[in-house]
């Protein structure tokens, strides 16, 4: 993801990659650069989609059937019974996990790139598409490991009233006093089974269109509105290919405050199957999430690639001192 010599050395023209930092300084600066940007990337996406994936939330883990109207009717009864800031409930929740989990991912994509190049023999090259894939769901999936708890605690605050939850760690200490520390990781085996495709096919997709870009316009920087449609297309099929593992996921992660008993990820489906059917069921706001999806990627994935650039500028400059 980040603009290195690595990513571009193909596409870029000579005075670009010159124009680059020395490896020394690109290797001193990845790490720290990959962290910040993807925290600010993750933080920013999940803000301006909130109010919708609160209400998709809602939806997957209730059996009332979706429809727009129905979804822009809670939208609507949310914020006349609790105010505007209610529709954003959990984004505090949200941001504690997604800050982490965004820096760990952006980070560990740019160092398994360059870990799967080596091995594979495409050193300073671009990785080729099976390397490119397993570089996201590695990606994806040490983040998803690392973080976790928060995304329970995120879910249980979502569709919960304000009276039940005061704030982050008063959802810690009661479930783990009431349901047990386990349950914390409740759904971790359907999370990991969706990371796997989702983030293998978003960073697959967004670094074969920038590399497909830059092979045809002979630019090495797409332009910021090229940006967003790649990660819109990214996150389209992304989501649509992990979609019912997510529904799952929101079942188990709510199993305690919504009376219902889950055991496997098997057993999970199998009774939502039977209950709401495939459709109605396994895909239950899917047409929300084709919504705040792209949406959520295209902002996540632009505002961590414009943000690299502008770090790399700023140590050229010499504003950072080492």
């Amino acid at each position: 993801m980040a603009h290195t010599v690595q990513d571009h050395q193909m596409a870029q023209p000579q005075a670009a990659v010159l124009s680059l930092p020395p490896s020394g300084q690109a290797k001193r600066w990845t790490v720290l650069d990959s962290l910040l940007c993807g925290a600010l990337a993750g933080a920013v996406a999940k803000t301006v989609i909130a109010p919708l994936d609160r209400t998709k939330i809602i939806f997957q883990v209730s059996s009332q059937r979706f429809s727009a109207k129905e979804a822009f009717r809670l939208l609507y009864c949310t914020y006349m019974k609790d105010g505007f800031l209610s529709l954003w409930r959990g984004n505090s929740a949200t941001m504690v996990r997604v800050i982490p989990y965004a820096a760990i991912q952006f980070c560990s994509h740019d160092q398994y790139k360059r870990i799967l190049g080596g091995y594979y023999g495409f050193q300073g090259k671009a990785l080729t598409p099976f390397p490119r894939f397993l570089a996201g769901s590695l990606a994806g999936t040490t983040a998803a490991m690392l973080t976790y708890p928060l995304d329970m605690v995120r879910a249980r605050m979502a569709v919960t009233p304000r009276q039940m939850y005061s704030n982050i760690m008063h959802v810690f200490v009661r479930i783990t006093q009431e349901e047990g520390i386990k349950t914390l990781y409740r759904g971790f085996c359907p999370t990991i089974l969706g990371v796997i495709p989702y983030s293998g096919i978003t960073f697959f997709t967004y670094e074969t269109l920038k590399k497909l870009h830059a092979e045809r316009t002979r630019r090495s920087q797409p332009y910021s509105y090229e940006r967003l449609a790649f990660g819109a297309c990214a996150g389209l099929l992304g989501q649509s290919a992990s979609y019912p593992l997510d529904v799952v996921r929101r079942r188990m992660q709510t199993a305690g405050v919504t009376g219902q008993q889950y055991g496997s990820v098997l057993n999970t489906m199998k009774a939502i199957v039977v209950q709401e059917g495939v459709v109605r069921g396994l895909y239950k706001g899917l047409s929300m999430n084709w919504i705040k999806g792209p949406i959520a990627v295209g902002v996540s994935f632009t505002t961590f690639d414009l943000m690299h650039n502008l770090l790399h500028k700023m140590h050229q400059l010499g504003y950072f001192t080492h």
